[in-house]
């Protein structure tokens, strides 16, 4: 099979590859996730459809809007965000789609956080090219082994479209010239993500879980009634589950498995059975315990009036920091997160840690580790420091009237 490689405007797909994503896309679209709404089938149709034509460059948020949903030109994309809504919906069922086990070695369909441009892959064969070329100095057979014997592997991002052969001919070319694989070449998605998705194991999300003792009830016959009634059950702040939600759809549409637990009942043996995503800082003990050795931590005072992130290196009062009753009293204040991913010396596997001293900065933490913008700043921030493996960020962000702004870095370190 020849090399087919994006030309212009114009994607040169075989008949056969292109009907095996629009029978994919098909299948998606009919199914109950999108069955049931003419918003949802007809925006990926639009971008699915786009990118087997070569037009990437047109999926813009302002194309988009007035495009799909007929917006005026001129339209204020800040204040109506109905492209950004739409997709991070269709994020979601693309990611229930996929979990249901009828489905799980279908074709991939994903649309990655911060783009709208869709990718397409089988489970098993999306990191064989980069895994060849990071693998060059096993020499040419452990290059062609890597290849995948399906679908060719379609990076609609870079805009080439490399069939099987025509891969197995460019990674020897690759190993031949000595070209090294660098971390800048991967998609700031797939940086930050890339050894949790290469890992062997299923994903552990350790997570805030709170025993509920009363719950609100709604009566059947009549729903205006409503009642506190005693129960026994666990509840997930929203705030936490906004970033699970986000974190888990990366995952998913890598098709990376992943279980949830409680931080409560989670043990070491749990963290000992592949790498663990911990969301939530004071309240989650795991947190707590796998960041105190870190050269960034969390800090607090006996009365958790005062709670900050603090600099191990640094000999002054921390900076980053938050004062409890002046935030409870105000709608605008400034609040940090911390980020991290390293290798527990304790378990020997990868640990992610997305926590903020507050709700709201442990949401931008999970927006902050989803959007391929914001990642992207801490890949070129990761490249300059040498490209080590281990890396912790200290995160601010604006809180008003009790929603998060954008996240900020304030710090990195690398090592």
């Amino acid at each position: 099979m020849a090399i087919d490689i994006v030309v212009g405007s114009a994607v040169h797909l075989s008949g056969a590859d292109r009907a095996a994503v629009e029978e994919q896309l098909e299948r998606l679209l009919a199914n109950r996730h999108f069955s049931h709404s003419k918003r949802f089938p007809a925006f990926l149709r639009f971008v699915v459809e786009k990118t087997l034509d070569g037009r990437v460059g047109e999926l813009k948020e302002r194309t988009l809007g007035v495009e799909i949903f007929g917006r005026d030109a001129e339209y204020d994309t800040s204040s109506d965000p109905i492209v950004r809504v739409t997709a991070a919906e269709i994020r979601k069922r693309i990611a229930q789609y996929y979990q249901e086990p009828d489905h799980e070695e279908e074709m991939r369909i994903a649309l990655d956080a911060g783009s709208y441009v869709p990718q397409f892959y089988w489970p098993k064969d999306r990191t064989a090219v980069e895994k060849a070329i990071r693998d060059k100095s096993n020499g040419a057979r452990s290059v062609m082994a890597a290849v995948p014997t399906t679908l060719p592997v379609m990076r609609t991002g870079r805009r080439w479209v490399w069939g099987v052969a025509g891969v197995a001919v460019v990674l020897l070319m690759l190993v031949g010239a000595g070209v090294e694989w660098r971390g800048g070449q991967r998609s700031p998605i797939d940086f930050f993500w890339g050894p949790v998705l290469e890992s062997g194991d299923p994903a552990l999300l350790c997570i805030v879980s709170q025993n509920q003792m009363t719950n609100l009830a709604v009566d059947a016959q009549d729903p205006s009634r409503q009642v506190m009634v005693n129960t026994e059950m666990s509840s997930v702040n929203l705030d936490d589950l906004s970033t699970i939600v986000k974190i888990g759809s990366v995952l998913l549409n890598r098709g990376k498995k992943y279980t949830m637990k409680g931080a409560g009942v989670t043990t070491m043996s749990d963290l000992r059975n592949g790498p663990t995503i911990f969301v939530g800082a004071f309240d989650n003990a795991w947190t707590m315990r796998l960041t105190k050795p870190l050269r960034f931590h969390f800090g607090n005072d006996a009365d958790f009036k005062h709670e900050w992130i603090a600099d191990s290196t640094s000999g002054k009062a921390p900076e980053w920091f938050t004062q409890r009753p002046a935030q409870e009293s105000a709608n605008n204040y400034r609040e940090y997160a911390l980020v991290a991913r390293f290798t527990d010396p304790d378990t020997g596997q990868l640990s992610v840690i997305a926590a903020g001293i507050g709700q709201g900065s442990t949401l931008a933490a999970g927006e902050f580790l989803t959007d391929a913008g914001q990642l992207a700043e801490l890949q070129r921030l990761a490249k300059a420091a040498g490209g080590k493996n281990n890396i912790e960020v200290v995160l601010s962000t604006q809180i008003i009237d009790g929603q998060p702004g954008t996240p900020k870095i304030e710090a990195t370190y690398f090592w």
